[in-house]
């Protein structure tokens, strides 16, 4: 998970179209960041217009967070980053992050994605590549 360059800022790449990670992305807004956190919406056209080197159909399928260096993480490593870059956090996301502790986060990943799967809306109206497109972008407010 260490980054080859120092990390100034992170993009989450999140689907825009499931419940829970749209929850997310509005806890996420809220927090207090030590590293600032741009989300966009997986395989969109701002995602594909920032990362066009990225398979944009793999990020829908789980989390994917780049580094503005370049860096990419993607499943239990990008749900640590996540973390490491909030204030309140980064100790937690620290702890994750070694051998004791990546059980756990693999744990919530893989929780996670079962519930994500079992209400993805694809296909629907709404979902990403269907006739309204995504739920929300990075512009959005963050409910009160």
């Amino acid at each position: 998970m260490a980054p080859t360059a120092a990390v100034h800022r992170l993009t989450v790449l999140y689907d825009a179209d499931c419940p829970l990670c749209v929850h997310i992305r509005h806890w996420l807004l809220a927090q207090r960041c030590l590293v600032p956190i741009a989300l966009v919406p997986a395989a969109s056209w701002e995602a594909r217009r920032r990362f066009p080197r990225l398979d944009h159909a793999s990020t829908l399928r789980e989390i994917t967070v780049v580094g503005d260096s370049g860096q990419v993480w993607t499943g239990t490593d990008a749900f640590i980053v996540c973390l490491w870059a909030l204030v309140e956090h980064r100790p937690k996301a620290n702890w994750l992050a070694t051998p004791a502790g990546r059980p756990f986060a693999r744990a919530a990943m893989f929780t996670a994605s079962a519930w994500r799967q079992a209400v993805r809306t694809e296909g629907e109206p709404g979902a990403v590549g269907g006739a309204e497109g995504p739920a929300c972008d990075d512009q959005c407010s963050v409910p009160r």
